[in-house]
């Protein structure tokens, strides 16, 4: 059995070179770049990986399903540019691949790291996400911004985790918590979902209290609440610039 992994990037430089060197072990690496302005593709194309551009940006889901037309082998790894596989985790994937009685998909726990510290709780472990699958047995929803693997075949689950680096500093926490929430806006737009300042407050607190209470961010220390506080933040401005767009 053969492996394609598939990466989509854009100014990863920081991160794109430790999430390739973690799969050199694959029989093949595709990078899809969105434009990059920065040496992601070219720190891509010296490790080894193939690496097609595509500057036009169609969403999240889209730009991963044309990845993943390019992928040629019998498996495919999704993987995002912060994200690593430890040997641990290559072990679990190459004897899954090699067993008799493998199904269609595979979800695999993620270890995210936020601003330092990897979090345990609030949401964020084990975080399972759908990334092993059987090439031509599942493909990308075509949502805008937080896409999901879709296949009808059975989904089984891996025990190692990925590793997840996924904000080094507020900063970036911020960058994208502002893009985020305008993708989402708009795909909300698009779905003729309706909107205003009251409901994107109640989401907003509500996303802080699931966060920290529920889900026990707050055992996760200053990290727990600087999360807990970005999703409330995230959810708040999603539903107040769909107020807007629709005003």
């Amino acid at each position: 059995m053969t492996l394609s992994v598939i990466v989509i990037a854009k100014n990863e430089e920081l991160s794109i070179g430790d999430c390739l060197r973690s799969v050199a072990w694959a029989d093949e690496r595709i990078v899809l770049d969105g434009g990059s302005t920065d040496a992601t593709v070219g720190i891509a194309r010296a490790l080894g990986a193939r690496v097609e551009v595509a500057p036009d940006w169609p969403g999240f889901g889209p730009q991963k399903n044309r990845a993943l037309a390019l992928a040629s082998c019998d498996w495919v790894l999704s993987l995002d540019a912060d994200e690593q596989v430890t040997s641990a985790l290559r072990a679990e994937i190459e004897e899954t691949m090699k067993a008799l009685d493998a199904v269609a998909v595979y979800r695999i726990p993620r270890a995210s790291r936020y601003c330092g510290r990897t979090l345990r709780h609030g949401g964020w472990w084990p975080d399972h996400v759908m990334r092993l699958f059987r090439r031509g047995q599942a493909r990308f929803s075509d949502d805008l911004v937080h896409e999901r693997l879709v296949s009808t075949g059975q989904v089984g689950t891996l025990t190692q985790p990925l590793l997840h680096d996924t904000y080094a500093s507020l900063e970036e926490a911020l960058d994208k918590a502002n893009r985020y929430s305008t993708l989402g806006a708009l795909q909300a737009f698009e779905r003729g979902e309706r909107s205003g300042l009251l409901k994107a407050l109640g989401h907003g607190l509500w996303a802080f209290f699931r966060t920290y209470v529920l889900r026990r961010g707050f055992l996760d220390g200053g990290q727990g609440l600087l999360l807990a506080v970005s999703n409330a933040h995230t959810t708040f401005y999603r539903y107040a610039k769909l107020w807007l767009r629709r005003r």
